[in-house]
């Protein structure tokens, strides 16, 4: 299945993600390890959502079945009119590729490079990709560009993975604990370039994470408990990175 997507209007209410009945059941020896169990989920264009819960909850799973980096064992999900749950290797490397982005705790920056190359590396392979340098001045890296890792605090280098996953313009952001490595200020930095992303390109943001804090600037908050979801809430006024507090 070739997952070739033809852009059209989004309405309202109309899901770019849905997850029905999505289980995982990794097998360890003669262990079996439930991960998920029976998760149902939409995404809509635009959202910007936090994925809460403790280690071992779920929440990472849940996020790699989500960017194809990760199958289901049973349940489907589908990505506008595509079932990802039904696509080959080389149709989820498409997506993944074309269609959604990561960021994870840790940066995997090329350290030879600098911050312009390393997202010019992505931008080389994407289908209809932003200009590098513009990618790092919607996170705030427009001084930055000629610096290489080594020259660039972590929470920089953490920018310049957002610039990385966004400049090939995902219908969806996937973030893994993106603030994990970070203190307390520079993690602010972080979710506020998250947050620019959301404003600015319309991404679907996705951030998973044990920080209750970070759920204050969600539209929703996904709470996940030993593989299930356990509740949706819909934050009313949502709050900016600046006056959050853990």
């Amino acid at each position: 299945m070739g997952v070739a997507v033809q852009r059209r209007p989004e309405t309202a209410t109309e899901a770019l993600f849905r997850i029905r009945g999505v289980t995982k059941v990794y097998h360890m020896g003669e262990v079996e390890v439930h991960a998920l169990r029976g998760v149902d989920l939409d995404l809509y264009a635009g959202e910007f959502i936090v994925i809460l819960g403790p280690s071992g909850s779920g929440k990472s799973t849940l996020l790699n079945i989500l960017g194809g980096l990760d199958v289901p064992t049973s349940g489907e999900v589908h990505y506008r009119d595509n079932n990802l749950t039904a696509a080959g290797d080389a149709a989820l490397t498409r997506f993944r590729r074309e269609h959604a982005g990561f960021v994870f705790q840790f940066y995997n920056l090329i350290p030879s490079l600098t911050a312009l190359e390393n997202v010019a590396l992505v931008t080389e392979i994407a289908e209809d990709p932003m200009d590098p340098a513009e990618a790092l001045r919607l996170v705030g890296l427009g001084d930055r560009l000629q610096h290489f890792p080594a020259q660039l605090s972590g929470g920089e280098q953490q920018r310049v993975a957002i610039a990385r996953a966004v400049a090939k313009r995902p219908e969806v952001l996937l973030c893994d604990e993106p603030t994990g490595a970070l203190d307390y200020a520079t993690g602010k930095l972080v979710l506020e370039a998250l947050n620019h992303v959301n404003r600015e390109l319309g991404t679907i943001v996705v951030i998973i994470t044990h920080n209750a804090a970070i759920a204050g600037m969600a539209g929703r908050v996904v709470r996940v408990s030993s593989g299930e979801i356990a509740a949706i809430e819909r934050n009313r006024t949502r709050l900016s990175a600046a006056q959050l507090a853990w």
